[in-house]
């Protein structure tokens, strides 16, 4: 997700309260406890109790009103993103999720092959610890923790310090309607304010897994706090617009995935790479989706204003188009606007135009052919994002296949706006989530999007079959003659 490393150091901390007087091992130690006794309490063993709890969770988001009213929230917490975009993920993310869980068995037997003598039983992975980041302070904690419940677990929400009165609204609002359907509340809990680096280091220790989404420092340190973890990477998504494609309508793809929640998706566009022989028609469909095309002049200062010291500026990242050009010193026309495009040739490094920019700027290249645009999506990659995802407008599907078998990403979405289809879509296979992993690429654990398996272990009760051995001469007659014996 989102590498929220740039934001926190932009932010003062905040968070409502006073630490209580116990440190924090002992808090969490306290937390972790009334989590065990409500795991004991949980119905876990009954799949019809525990899709009673998730859909209770999911539905204290996905009503209307309190959908609204932590979307309000979120954003006056935190300064980022826009009401309406954060209303739409409160509810489609969450009614995906929903969706996706409802159709799998978790605990008790939840699968058997009788052909392979095999019967497969979900069992709780125990108390998760679910680090949250400001991009999605109500989203993601619902998110994870009807994957948790789902697993028959419980889980603990670190909030991040920028959205933590949003997160704790969230938390009391998924209490409350466990408790309306008989479940124990502590199934799901939050860490007290304020919270810092060492509270959230506590829970990473003692809990029985951790899944962190957000800060790239978050996910080191879980890493290395020796409880099991699941991180997932930052994102910088390069998308490519190749010759074949339909012009106007990748325009309209790009411009509704890059402008939702004021691109503080992991999933939003950051660079589109356009081929040289559709290049001015390319740019002129963008105008018309809502693009502003910069001068060199503009350019500069947009660069001079969107890293402050080496990180991003939190005046503009985030922000309603008219407030970012403002800031930027653009004309009234880009206040107009719905993005930014800057036209770039040199792929640089931290803090240039092909980092992440988790605002409305949108980073175009020129590339000279298919190959060229591989190239320069690689390249961006290695800056940012390297494992998350890319994108691809195009109508000849064997230069999408191309570009997956060549491409060190997970996911690469073809004629998809990335944002929407990225975590999950009704209109693709990949399952609901807020949390896309990144494989080794990014040094995670995942090579998937987060979703219910993550949080289950598995028994497998074995029992015999017909013996099922090869001859020798039906593994090794190949080699043999080949190289000889």
């Amino acid at each position: 997700m989102t590498d929220e490393s740039a934001i926190a150091m932009a932010s003062p901390p905040s968070g409502e309260g006073t630490m209580p007087e116990s440190g924090p091992q002992t808090i969490v130690a306290g937390l972790i406890d009334r989590a065990r006794t409500a795991m004991d309490a949980y119905e876990n063993h009954d799949q019809t109790r525990v899709d009673e709890a998730v859909t209770a969770l999911a539905w204290s988001i996905y009503k209307p009103e309190n959908a609204r009213a932590l979307a309000a929230l979120a954003v006056e917490d935190t300064g980022l993103g826009n009401v309406e975009s954060k209303v739409v993920k409160n509810t489609r993310k969450t009614f995906g999720t929903l969706r996706d869980l409802m159709r799998v068995r978790t605990v008790g037997a939840i699968e058997e092959l009788p052909e392979r003598g095999l019967v497969k039983y979900g069992k709780p992975v125990g108390v998760v610890g679910a680090v949250c980041p400001s991009t999605n302070p109500a989203a993601t904690p619902v998110n994870k923790a009807m994957m948790a419940l789902k697993g028959g677990n419980a889980v603990i929400v670190a909030p991040s310090p920028a959205g933590q009165k949003t997160t704790a609204e969230t938390v009391r609002l998924m209490r409350a309607e466990l408790a309306k359907a008989g479940h124990p509340e502590d199934l799901v809990q939050i860490l007290p304010p304020p919270v810092d680096r060492a509270m959230t280091q506590a829970l990473m220790d003692r809990c029985d897994l951790v899944v962190v989404t957000g800060s790239q420092n978050n996910v080191r340190r879980a890493m290395k706090s020796g409880t099991v973890t699941i991180g997932v990477g930052p994102g910088n998504v390069p998308v490519i617009v190749d010759s074949s494609a339909d012009l106007a309508d990748a325009a309209q793809r790009i411009c509704a995935s890059k402008i939702f929640d004021n691109a503080t998706s992991c999933s939003s566009e950051n660079a589109v790479i356009v081929l040289d022989d559709v290049y001015e028609a390319a740019l002129v469909a963008l105008v018309e989706a809502g693009g502003y095309r910069c001068t060199l002049r503009e350019k500069a200062a947009i660069a001079d204003v969107l890293w402050q010291g080496g990180i991003l500026n939190r005046r503009v990242i985030a922000k309603d188009a008219d407030v970012a050009a403002r800031a930027f010193g653009l004309p009234e026309a880009a206040e107009r606007a719905k993005f930014f495009m800057v036209e770039e040739s040199e792929i640089g490094g931290k803090h240039s135009f092909a980092d992440e920019k988790l605002s409305l700027v949108l980073t175009i290249y020129r590339a000279r052919d298919f190959a060229d645009a591989k190239r320069i999506a690689t390249a961006i990659l290695r800056v940012t994002g390297r494992g998350h995802s890319v994108g691809i407008h195009t109508a000849d599907l064997d230069r999408a296949r191309d570009l997956a078998s060549s491409t060190d990403v997970v996911r690469v979405l073809v004629n998809q706006a990335h944002t929407f289809g990225n975590g999950g879509s009704f209109d693709n296979a990949l399952p609901f989530t807020l949390s896309m992993g990144g494989g080794t690429w990014a040094g995670n654990t995942i090579s998937e999007n987060l979703n219910w398996s993550h949080f289950i272990n598995v028994t497998h009760l074995v029992t015999t079959i017909p013996e099922d051995r090869p001859s020798e001469a039906e593994m090794f007659a190949n080699h043999w003659a080949k190289y000889g014996r």
